[in-house]
């Protein structure tokens, strides 16, 4: 089992749902990144998700592509990011999963960035833009080391094809909440819990709600029908204030951001 395996078993033993944060590694430099993981694992989220930083990403909105761009801009390397999680995430209790391009593993290597990110202490993938019917060679590699590669449900994903993610993926499910790119949402779509419930008659893996989550509300109608919760534009937002407020400010505003997020989901 990895990481990502234990605590979905653990979490659905005690009858609790996950909460995921999402942050952006290298914004606004990574000794930030490492601080404000650390903080958040310490408030009690359950997991965190850390984006490669990437310059053509698939499915982000204008938000988190900003957040790519100040860490490209000053240089933030996958050889620094992997230093930076290996220090952190021996100090926290929240396992780490890297959000990736494919074309970022595929350069470096599948076997090499599988061994890299685990020697790093990361315990799963999320590759967005790697599809399916191709992800069989990775899924293998992942298996082998235990560590989780977790896959994609869109609202428009056909039926044969959430089949296969279904039986390819490892860890959890992620399902995208909306058609379209990351970013909050006012209101979700009145189908999603709908949806959700019709994805978890086709599998026992762990089914988390990604895009457009950003309030206590959102929280509360999900929680019940989910396993767990993806947080990640609120948030990134949030720390693009670095630009013109002292980081430990922005660091406290969005802990306390997240820990409301943590009392509505109980």
């Amino acid at each position: 089992m990895s990481a990502v395996d234990e605590l979905f078993s653990r979490l659905k033993g005690e009858g609790r749902k996950a909460l995921m944060p999402f942050v952006v590694a290298g914004d606004p430099d990574l000794d930030f990144t490492a601080r404000l993981i650390a903080s958040l694992s310490g408030l009690g989220c359950h997991l965190c998700e850390v984006g490669i930083p990437y310059s053509d990403p698939i499915a982000d909105g204008p938000v988190i592509q900003a957040a790519y761009s100040r860490a490209l801009d000053k240089h933030v390397t996958l050889a620094a990011i992997l230093d930076m999680l290996r220090g952190t995430a021996a100090e926290v209790s929240a396992p780490l999963v890297t959000m990736v391009s494919y074309a970022i593993v595929y350069r470096h290597g599948l076997e090499a960035y599988v061994a890299d990110a685990k020697a790093a202490g990361a315990a799963g993938l999320i590759v967005p833009d790697l599809p399916v019917e191709e992800s069989g060679r990775l899924a293998k590699i992942c298996a082998a080391e235990d560590l989780s590669l977790i896959q994609l449900v869109t609202p428009t994903t056909s039926p044969e094809r959430t089949k296969q993610i279904v039986e390819t993926s490892t860890g959890f499910l992620y399902y995208v909440s909306v058609v379209g790119i990351t970013g909050e949402r006012n209101e979700l779509p009145p189908e999603l819990v709908e949806n959700v419930g019709r994805l978890r008659e086709q599998t026992e893996l762990p089914i988390c709600i990604g895009f457009g989550i950003s309030t206590p509300e959102h929280v509360r109608l999900l929680a019940p029908v989910a396993d767990g919760l993806i947080v990640g534009s609120a948030i990134v937002r949030q720390i693009a204030e670095c630009e013109s407020r002292s980081a430990d400010e922005v660091q406290q505003q969005v802990e306390a951001y997240v820990a409301e997020l943590l009392a509505a989901l109980g």
